[in-house]
């Protein structure tokens, strides 16, 4: 059989049938798109109104913060240009402080409002939540039983912040170590020691603080003079020198009460001790301590009042004794003491010759 048979006797394809089916599953998707096209548009429209709410008053409120944050900075910048300013605030501690509350406060309103968005957007998706919160919730405890040391020095941060326990430029004792604050974190708290050493101190293992920089600090001097001292005369030398110093710069702005003679603190046989006392500015104790040592002693010379420790007072016109740097005589000096007969070797018995 030829090849044109072969074409001849083969069953031709029905075109009619390829293109009827075309149409209906055109015609299927159509109708399938004219029902839903409604509920995509709502859900559409739905996440985007979502979205676009929770961006504006995320931006709305973190701008609300930054402007509050920027209001307390320049209030403590103008107190700081006055007459006391720098007695009441410490700009560059507010500054510090206020940031840190604003940078939780702003992290905060994003977490929450971000978080609520995302869950409605979920929702608006037809997806149950209840597994998904279910699981963020495990994570959750999960989360801070792994990190609970985070979580503690992050809380602990917090709260010594908000409640202004200390700040930058505060004398402060934490137990674990003790300085000039010099950074206040959320988590860590830096801190300048005696000896110029950085201490970074967790904030969740401070138990208890001493802040020596608040409201005042006490100055207290220690002046120990011989017992037979005439009181009276130590005490009107020390007000001397305590009206001097109050009435001269800078001295007296960071005196912030009278220099005060509480009395004798101990009395010995070879010395007894006076107490001396004044309120100062906060962390300005240390150097009105050192300048009232230097005025009581000057004041105490002047008046012939010398301390323990001093050498004693020399005769008009006298000078130092020529014998003090003299040896005492040796007892091996005279012939006839004790010692010397005593060291004298012992002669021999005389001798007879036989005759």
């Amino acid at each position: 059989m030829s090849l044109s048979v072969l074409l001849a006797a083969a069953p031709s394809p029905e075109p009619g049938g390829s293109l009827d089916d075309a149409a209906e599953q055109a015609g299927n998707a159509a109708g399938w798109v004219e029902e839903n096209w409604s509920t995509w548009l709502s859900t559409g429209l739905r996440i985007l109104l979502i979205v676009a709410v929770a961006i504006t008053l995320r931006y709305l409120i973190r701008r609300a913060l930054t402007n509050l944050i920027e209001r307390m900075n320049r209030s403590a910048q103008a107190v700081q240009g006055t007459a006391l300013g720098g007695l009441l605030v410490n700009a560059e501690r507010r500054r510090q402080r206020s940031e840190a509350i604003g940078s939780v406060l702003r992290s905060v309103a994003s977490f929450v409002i971000m978080g609520t968005a995302a869950l409605m957007v979920l929702g608006a998706f037809k997806i149950n939540l209840a597994p998904l919160l279910a699981s963020a919730g495990v994570a959750g405890v999960a989360l801070g039983f792994g990190a609970r040391n985070l979580v503690t020095d992050f809380l602990s941060g917090v709260f010594m912040i908000l409640e202004d326990q200390y700040g930058v430029g505060d004398s402060i004792d934490a137990g674990v170590a003790s300085g000039e604050v010099i950074e206040v974190g959320l988590r860590v708290t830096k801190l300048r020691g005696e000896n110029g050493a950085i201490w970074y101190v967790r904030n969740g293992e401070v138990k208890r603080i001493g802040n020596l920089s608040q409201g005042w600090s006490t100055a207290g001097v220690d002046v120990t003079v011989r017992p037979t001292e005439d009181l009276e005369r130590v005490r009107a030398a020390i007000d001397t020198a305590a009206a001097t110093l109050t009435k001269e710069d800078p001295w007296s702005e960071q005196l912030w009460g009278p220099v005060e003679v509480l009395g004798l603190d101990a009395v010995l046989l070879d010395s007894m001790t006076l107490r001396v006392t004044a309120k100062t500015m906060p962390g300005k104790a240390l150097g009105v301590e050192r300048e009232l040592r230097w005025r009581i002693k000057r004041a105490l010379d002047d008046a012939g009042i010398r301390m323990v420790g001093t050498l004693p007072l020399q005769a008009d016109g006298g000078g130092p004794d020529p014998t003090a740097g003299m040896a005492a005589p040796s007892a091996y000096a005279s012939a006839v003491s004790p010692q010397s007969l005593a060291a004298t070797p012992i002669p021999p018995p005389p001798t007879t010759l036989n005759k």
